[in-house]
């Protein structure tokens, strides 16, 4: 599958990397050092070049920019396809307010009419998943993911598993908050989780 990367930082330069590993084209964007990206590219066994670029190549594209900038980086983004939505967000001095009873996930969405949006790959560091990437059996870490659009979750599902971990889906966007920050006993965000301890935790909610 070919995936376009919108933020070749932390997080999406990972997955990059990790879905490249598995066998998936990716084309990575949106850097502040242009040579920067293009040694992450080669390094990655990536393309890379602009916004509109990556969104044009990929079957799925993933937003992986900081929450201040999304709207600038959709104004880029052009035609709207499948969308891995890994943002939180965070501002300066803490956590943006949201549009009353809406979570990050909803706030995403209704910036991009028509986007196939899925919430994934946002609960735990870059570095934790890059070391824990590829486990197995009981040790295999739980990548949740949320969204309303049941073939582009099971996509996202598919490239989860391709990425190393185990797929669990938390449900539409409206329940996203438990994957969302800020880290707190009542949320999965933040907390490593295998299969058996998420069907737990979500059984006892």
């Amino acid at each position: 599958m070919r995936i376009g990367v919108v933020g070749a930082g932390r997080i999406g330069g990972n997955l990059a990397r990790l879905l490249v590993k598995s066998g998936h084209e990716a084309f990575i964007s949106y850097s502040r050092d242009p040579q920067e990206l293009q040694r992450r590219a080669v390094d990655i066994g990536a393309q890379a070049g602009s916004v509109g670029e990556a969104t044009a190549f990929g079957d799925v594209v993933v937003l992986s920019v900081p929450w201040r900038s999304i709207d600038a980086v959709i104004a880029e983004m052009g035609s709207l396809v499948g969308r891995i939505d890994t943002t939180n967000h965070f501002a300066a001095g803490g956590v943006a307010d949201l549009p009353h009873n809406h979570t990050a996930a909803q706030a995403n969405q209704a910036r991009m009419p028509g986007a196939r949006l899925v919430k994934a790959y946002n609960t735990l560091t870059a570095r934790f998943q890059a070391d824990t990437a590829g486990r197995t059996g009981a040790d295999r870490v739980v990548m949740f993911f949320c969204g309303d659009d049941a073939a582009a979750k099971t996509t996202v599902s598919e490239l989860i598993e391709d990425s190393g971990f185990t797929p669990f889906d938390v449900g539409g966007l409206a329940d996203a908050a438990v994957m969302e920050a800020p880290r707190r006993p009542d949320a999965v965000y933040g907390e490593e989780f295998h299969r058996a301890d998420a069907e737990q935790f979500f059984a006892d909610r």
